[in-house]
């Protein structure tokens, strides 16, 4: 068999064009510890330690919300015209 034969043919596609799949209509919503918290959200700060957090982030990773809730969060997607995804 030629080499050809044996390899899979994929499209390719750019870290820039996989990062905007979705964009402007998925929202990842994301667990995050206190920590992680502020370092995607510089200018929180105050949070008391231990208790989880709900980002949600655009199809890029871009954030646009923190909550205390998993429920707010999707609701803040929706509200916003976006199709909520868990983050693991």
């Amino acid at each position: 068999m030629d080499k050809m034969e044996n390899e899979d043919i994929r499209p390719s596609i750019s870290i820039k064009e996989l990062a905007l799949l979705g964009d402007g209509e998925v929202a990842y919503i994301k667990q995050l510890d206190s920590d992680s918290a502020k370092r995607l959200f510089p200018t929180f700060d105050d949070s008391p330690e231990g208790i989880d957090l709900f980002a949600v982030l655009s199809a890029d990773g871009t954030p646009l919300a923190l909550t205390d809730s998993r429920n707010a969060a999707i609701a803040n997607a929706i509200g916003n015209d976006l199709v909520p995804v868990s983050v693991h």
